[in-house]
Parts: structure tokens; sequence; C-alpha cells
């Protein structure tokens, strides 16, 4: 399977954000990306709107429901919001959405901080296996990958997309 290159994926994904913004009304909305690779597309995506602002980052390790069966990713960091929340018009930005839970803890994580206005989520690749019902407003690519299949992204620069393949019990 050929993978989109990031390149290639980001103009296409700046123009239809700009478009749902302007949709929706919404001026100045503040950045969040979710560490890594969120952030990396998400500076991505500033750089392409030329909008200098700063970036939210958010590591959701601690608001998994999963990380006591996975365990605590061992290079877990602080957040980091530059903003208020509370009111804000927010782009939540990812990098892989597969079943929906990085970005539910993502939420749970931003309503601790304050109630936004609106979130609005981006992700670069929706490999739509969802076992939640999320959906992004603003997506790259749809890639339907086999159940043994995972897409890991490599930064920060460049950007590069990894096909991986994992070994089923």
């Amino acid at each position: 399977m050929m993978l989109p290159r990031p390149e290639q994926l980001l103009p296409h994904m700046a123009n239809a954000l700009q478009r749902h913004l302007q949709e929706h009304q919404i001026q100045e909305p503040r950045f969040v990306g979710i560490r890594s690779g969120g952030v990396w597309v998400a500076q991505a995506l500033l750089d392409a709107l030329n909008l200098e602002q700063p970036l939210g980052i958010l590591d959701v390790s601690f608001y998994r429901d999963d990380f006591t069966q996975k365990g605590l990713n061992p290079l877990v960091q602080p957040s980091e919001l530059p903003f208020e929340v509370e009111g804000q018009h927010l782009v939540l930005v990812d990098d892989v959405l597969m079943t929906g839970r990085t970005i539910r803890a993502a939420l749970n994580e931003l309503f601790d901080y304050g109630r936004p206005a609106s979130v609005t989520l981006v992700c670069l690749l929706d490999l739509d296996s969802r076992e939640l019902p999320i959906q992004p407003d603003v997506v790259g690519a749809t890639l339907n990958l086999s159940p043994e299949q995972r897409v890991k992204l490599q930064g920060p620069a460049p950007l590069a997309l990894e096909l991986k393949t994992l070994a089923l019990q």
C-alpha cells in the first residue's frame, strides 16, 4: 500500500480548515496539537496558513482509558496551553485518528482547563476504525488498513508516514 505524503495533504487540509472556519464564522482560533505527531501537524498547518500564534500542546497520557492496560508512556510530559481555553474556538489537531480514544482523552483534558466555545477536529489521517463516535471536521486522507497494520508519523521535519505491521496473537 502506498501511503500519501504529508506535504501533499497539508495544503488541502489548510484550505479545508480555512473554509470550515469561515463557514462557522470562527475568528482567531487557538491551535492545540496532541503530542507528538499532532503538534507537528498543527505547526505545519499554522505555517501553511501564515498564522503566528502560540501553539497549545496536550499530552493526554493520564487521560487515556487504556493506560492501565498499556502502561504509561515513559516520555510523558506536561501539557502546555499558553492561552485561556474558556470561551475560545479551538482547533484540535492529531496525526492519526483510529479508535477515537486519544481524541476523547484530549477533550476530557481540555475541559479540565475550561469550556471552549467550540472544538474543530483536524487529523492528517483517518484510519476509519472507530470505537467511539468521533469524526474529524478536516482530514487529509482516509485509509482502510488490515487489522494488523498501523501508520506512524515520523517528524518533526520532514514529516513522513510509515506503515507498520503488528504481529497478531
